[in-house]
């Protein structure tokens, strides 16, 4: 996967990037934010969001198990942590050695060759969190964890192999990225991701529209709406905003319940709400927190937050080319048909 051809704006429904932007008053400190700061803002007065933004992190989305209750880091257990970090990046940049031995037959290959490629643009650095090194994006349940799914409950993919249907049989049983259909959770940015975590907000009077460059994933936040009654499912949802003063509050319901996923997030079912909630705190960070609800698959809510940072004005958003869902998924299901022939031949 690479990051290929420049992205065009979404001009054609009507979101443009404002030319200007006014300042108004200063903020209050809170946080080390300097009270001299002037929030940037719209023609419209609204807070100026627009750019490109990174939303990858170190901080992983669910606490260690071994780190229990402790929820932050201090100065000095960051710094060795950046540094194992480091040194696990140098490892992955080392030359394999070409007089290693094949691998044994039968053997999982990974991407081991790729993996200084997938790491190293992701900084060895810790992003505070509210004046805080967090141990977890997590912060309810306490313990920084995603809480078990409910005993009863079954998500797309269990009523699949309930049914007898297994991950190869037919394209809907493979994971959506390998799909080229969506990557990640429910909302591309919900969670913390390793790879391409860039986003673009453009935003005008009566939308916001937030568009991650994996996989080019485009939300279109109506402002001071109402869901849909139309009982559609989408992808990423039914988003509605609205203006809690100077914090942009999103809440998006109606998900497609292929979006479940334990390895990326959090587990879906058509009762899942995700309420998000968007506050600048300088000219280059963005305060992110989210609720998560799903009463049919968890019973209690689940929140977290952390630190969006705008990339540098050179930074811009690329097409992301997906050529999985071209290529691999014919010859995964071409497979396990092969396989399913040799296995009745052999009987």
């Amino acid at each position: 996967m690479f990051r290929l051809l420049p992205v065009l704006l979404f001009s054609s429904i009507g979101l443009h990037a404002t030319a200007q932007s006014e300042r108004f008053e200063p903020l209050p400190t809170q946080d080390g934010v300097n009270s001299d700061w002037l929030m940037p803002r719209t023609e419209h007065g609204h807070p100026n969001f627009q750019g490109t933004w990174f939303f990858g992190s170190r901080t992983p989305l669910q606490r260690p198990k071994d780190l229990a209750s402790q929820s932050t880091y201090t100065e000095q257990e960051v710094r060795a942590l950046e540094q194992r970090m480091q040194m696990r990046l140098d490892n992955q940049a080392a030359p394999l050695d070409p007089s290693r031995d094949a691998p044994e037959k039968g053997a999982v290959i990974r991407q081991e060759a790729d993996d200084s490629f997938l790491a190293h643009y992701l900084e060895p650095v810790v992003t505070p969190i509210a004046g805080e090194y967090r141990t977890s994006v997590i912060v309810d349940p306490p313990n920084g964890r995603i809480p078990p799914v409910r005993e009863e409950f079954q998500d797309f993919y269990a009523k699949r192999r309930e049914m007898g249907l297994g991950a190869a049989d037919g394209p809907e049983g493979q994971p959506l990225s390998g799909r080229c259909l969506i990557f990640g959770a429910a909302i591309p940015n919900l969670t913390p991701m390793m790879m391409n975590p860039n986003l673009q907000i453009v935003q005008n009077q009566d939308y916001v529209m937030v568009m991650t460059e994996m996989v080019h994933d485009a939300r279109i936040i109506r402002l001071g709406d109402d869901h849909y009654e139309d009982g559609v499912a989408r992808w990423m949802g039914d988003s509605v905003g609205y203006w809690d003063g100077d914090t942009l509050v999103v809440r998006t319901q109606g998900f497609r319940p292929e979006q479940s996923t334990s390895r990326m997030g959090f587990r879906v079912s058509e009762n899942f709400v995700v309420t998000e909630r968007y506050t600048l705190t300088s000219d280059d960070t963005i305060h992110y927190a989210f609720t998560v609800m799903d009463q049919q698959a968890y019973g209690k809510t689940i929140s977290g937050e952390r630190t969006l940072t705008r990339n540098p004005p050179e930074e811009r958003l690329y097409d992301f080319e997906c050529h999985e869902g071209n290529y691999s998924l014919a010859a995964i299901l071409r497979g396990a048909r092969m396989e399913e022939v040799q296995a009745e031949l052999q009987q």
